[in-house]
């Protein structure tokens, strides 16, 4: 079980982009990356097809997932993540104690 999940909420904890809060779009385990919404934007040059335009588009280029954490989701501050296992099921738990459900 990974501490992040697709869809939580993390604040990125250094580099240029530090104390930006968003939501995980994409995990990358190979690579051990992922990918915020709204953080760490580049510019790509894209070539116009039949299905969309070409242009300059912006989108979010991946980070890696040592420089986010959690939010908390009673304090809303950066937590670490531990797991408790309760009647067979493993769950990710905040350092305080609450319970990180990912939105789906």
């Amino acid at each position: 079980m990974q501490r992040l999940r697709k869809n939580d909420e993390v604040v990125v904890i250094s580099g240029n982009h530090k104390g930006k809060r968003g939501k995980v779009l994409r995990l990358n385990a190979e690579r051990n990356t992922v990918v915020v919404e709204g953080v760490h934007k580049i510019k790509r040059h894209v070539k116009s097809q039949p299905q969309r335009p070409g242009g300059i588009i912006e989108v979010e280029a991946p980070i890696h997932a040592s420089n986010v954490m959690p939010v908390d989701p009673q304090t809303g501050k950066p937590t670490r993540v531990k797991f408790k296992t309760e009647d067979g099921k493993k769950t990710r738990v905040a350092k305080s104690g609450a319970v990180l459900v990912s939105q789906e």
